[in-house]
């Protein structure tokens, strides 16, 4: 089947956005950058009246899209974005693997469940190049396949999924508890679980959007296997968990360096004392990423490291960047009254409630989570128990 076709350019923050919307719906396209590119800009002038607007995507049945926001490449994919019913037994916000698991449980349980997810189902997995630590896959499993397996699972079940809607607010009601979304429907829930899951932090250096999933990785157990015999491979992030990884890389890697922007490391003296210690480890203190270069097959080349403290700039080979510099919680769009630590996480107790009832939190949301696939599946299996539990208490 032909790709839809994406032509932009490599500054411009809207197409930057659509192929991202792209991505993560697993819709394939060929990108086109029009810089450099007369015959791609000549095709821009001509679609938009000789004006240079991007991004402009070009559908295999010649339509196109200038421009477009989410919401109209959503329809445009008709993905669908609104529930069957104003009424359900439990809505779930997020689609991640936490909220996959949850629904599939509860579902099988008779419940009516809504599944609301302001991207693609999956999540952080289901965007994960590949899994070698998922029980069950002896040979690993595709994040993106993975995701789809549970999507497909949960919907045997009849677990209703929406996707490019988000869960904009929500308030206690006499009936239980009332959903607003992204696309203005107000919907009746007995109960409500948050799984919106956590976020990378990015460093923001040019190339590295493009390099995600291509050379720049946010999980070593997951991604490091595939680094077996790599001559250099880079961390960056000197806290417990840029060192855990980096020490866990040495087993495929002929060499790592731990990529440090402040003048010492902030991980465990114990985990310093290993790094220091161990023969195919190096740290670079006061350095940051300023650049990712690609090879011409588009896969990670080199890093351009900056030395905070002179501005200097050097290029640093390396077959693999992994990024630990932190993740910040799904939660900001919480309405006020919810728990959450200091970093943003939503506090619950050993049942994952939270202070507000008929409120679930799981998975990497949750504070205290230990932001693992595994761990998320066995959080959502155990958060659906205790919602029938609930749910019995206030028949």
């Amino acid at each position: 089947m032909q790709n839809l076709r994406v032509i932009g350019a490599s500054w411009c923050p809207d197409c930057k956005r659509a192929k991202t919307f792209l991505g993560q719906h697993r819709v394939a396209y060929d990108w086109v950058d029009m810089e450099d590119n007369d015959e791609a800009i000549a095709e821009v002038e001509r679609l938009n009246s000789g004006k240079r607007s991007i991004p402009t995507i070009i559908f295999p049945d010649g339509s196109i899209l200038v421009e477009p926001s989410n919401d109209e490449l959503a329809d445009k994919l008709q993905i669908r974005r609104s529930a069957n019913d104003d009424c359900y037994d439990l809505v779930i916000a997020g689609g991640g693997p936490a909220s996959l698991t949850t629904a599939i449980y509860a579902a099988r349980e008779n419940l009516k469940v809504l599944i609301v997810e302001k991207s693609s189902v999956g999540g952080q997995a289901g965007v994960t190049e590949r899994f070698d630590n998922y029980p069950g896959f002896p040979d690993g499993i595709g994040g993106a396949e993975l995701a789809e397996r549970f999507a497909l699972q949960a919907e045997r079940y009849g677990v209703e999924i929406l996707q490019a809607v988000r869960v904009e607010s929500f308030t206690p009601s006499k009936m239980g508890i009332d959903v607003i979304t992204s696309t203005d429907q107000i919907i009746q829930t007995r109960a409500l679980v948050i799984a919106t899951g956590s976020t990378y932090r990015r460093t923001d250096a040019k190339g590295e959007e493009d390099l995600i999933g291509a050379g720049i990785h946010f999980c070593a157990t997951c991604d490091g296997p595939f680094y077996k015999g790599a001559k250099e491979l880079v961390v960056l992030g000197g806290g417990n968990s840029g060192l855990e990884e980096g020490l866990f890389l040495t087993q495929f890697a002929n060499h790592v360096t731990v990529i440090e922007r402040g003048g010492s490391l902030k991980g465990s003296k114990l985990l310093q004392e290993k790094v220091f210690n161990h023969e195919k480890m190096s740290v670079k203190l006061n350095t940051a990423v300023k650049e990712f270069v690609a090879t011409d097959g588009g896969k990670l080349h080199s890093v351009i490291l900056e030395d905070t403290e002179s501005g200097n700039s050097v290029e640093h080979l390396a077959e693999g960047a992994f990024v630990f510099i932190g993740l910040d919680p799904n939660t900001k769009w919480l309405p006020l009254g919810i728990d959450m630590d200091k970093r943003g996480f939503i506090k619950t107790d050993l049942m994952f409630r939270t202070n507000i009832p008929g409120i679930f939190a799981a998975g990497d949301v949750r504070a205290g989570s230990t932001k693992q696939l595994a761990s998320a599946v066995g959080e959502g299996a155990a958060t659906a128990i205790q919602i029938r539990y609930y749910l019995d208490s206030i028949s």
